[in-house]
């Protein structure tokens, strides 16, 4: 079920950015990553009451905040970067370079997580990047 889970976020992602692309013109990137960050929070909240998980506050561990809040300021600053991008740039230049963000996780992810770094991921990575610079030269 991850999978599909993972498409959806890879179709929504691809809408973001030509959406964006096409709202973000005569609009200041900030303002405009203000504007998306309100929608995604009323979403967000509107998720959590119609699915009544709002109980489920009390029991949030400290570390589950911080750590939610420090991914809450890398979001935040991944997205005032990505429409400042997406302001300056190609969308499908934009959106390529941003998808190193793979690679960098396979990274992250081995050093902080633990996870194996397999010969299969390190020639995704290596592939990922490469298509990637590809696309944005």
């Amino acid at each position: 079920m991850w999978a599909v889970y993972a498409l959806g976020s890879a179709v929504f992602a691809a809408l973001t950015a030509v959406l964006a692309k096409i709202g973000i013109s005569g609009v200041q990137s900030n303002l405009a990553t203000a504007i998306r960050t309100a929608v995604v929070l009323a979403l967000a909240w509107g998720m959590v009451f119609l699915t009544n998980e709002q109980g489920g506050i009390a029991s949030v561990s400290r570390k589950s905040w911080l750590f939610l809040i420090l991914s809450g300021l890398a979001t935040g600053a991944s997205w005032l970067c990505y429409y400042r991008a997406l302001q300056l740039g190609e969308a499908v230049k934009v959106v390529s370079i941003d998808k190193l963000s793979m690679v960098i996780t396979v990274v992250l992810a081995a050093v902080f997580l633990h996870e194996p770094l397999t010969a299969k991921s390190l020639a995704g990575a290596a592939l990922i990047t490469a298509g990637a610079l590809l696309m944005a030269l």
